[in-house]
C-alpha cells in the first residue's frame, strides 16, 4: 500500500471533537482526481460514478483497533476489497479516508495507488492495511 497522506484539516478536526475513530463511521471512497492536502470535507473530492460494485460514498471499514501506545496512537482497520459487478467500475487512482459519522463528512487522509485502477466484470481489488502499523498513527 502507497503511504497514507492525510488532509491538513484532519489535525484541527481531531483537536475539536469531529472524529471519534473509535467509534465513528469510517468509510473509503475512491477518486480518478488527485486530493489536495488543502481539502476539508468529502464534499471536496470528487467521487467516481456508483455502479458496477461501486456503492456512492465508498465502502464502510471496519475498526479493529484504536488505541495508543506510550503516548502513540494507532488506528487498525480491516482490509477493504472492492470487486467489480455487472460491467467495468470506473476507474480511480486514489482511495479516500473519511468520517461518516462527523457532521459535515471530514476527511482524514488518502492513498495515491500509483497509477490508474480499471475493474473488469468480476475483478477484484484489496486494499491491504497494515495490522502492525495501523492505517495511521499519531504521536
Amino acid at each position: 500500500m502507497a503511504l497514507f497522506t492525510k488532509f491538513n484539516s484532519f489535525v484541527e478536526a481531531m483537536a475539536e471533537k469531529s472524529h471519534n475513530l473509535g467509534s465513528d463511521t469510517i468509510k473509503l471512497m475512491l477518486t480518478n482526481v488527485a486530493p489536495a492536502a488543502a481539502n476539508a470535507v468529502k464534499a471536496d473530492i470528487t467521487e467516481i460514478t456508483a455502479g458496477y460494485g461501486y456503492t456512492a460514498g465508498g465502502a464502510t471499514v471496519t475498526v479493529t483497533a484504536s488505541s495508543q501506545t506510550s503516548g502513540t496512537y494507532k488506528l487498525v482497520i480491516d482490509d477493504v476489497t472492492f470487486t467489480a459487478s455487472g460491467g467495468t467500475m470506473a476507474t480511480w487512482r486514489y482511495l479516500v479516508l473519511y468520517n461518516d459519522t462527523a457532521t459535515n463528512d471530514e476527511l482524514i487522509g488518502f492513498y495515491d495507488n500509483g497509477s490508474a485502477v480499471t475493474l473488469a466484470d468480476g475483478n477484484s481489488i484489496t486494499t491491504d492495511f497494515s495490522a502492525a502499523n495501523g492505517v495511521l498513527q499519531i504521536a
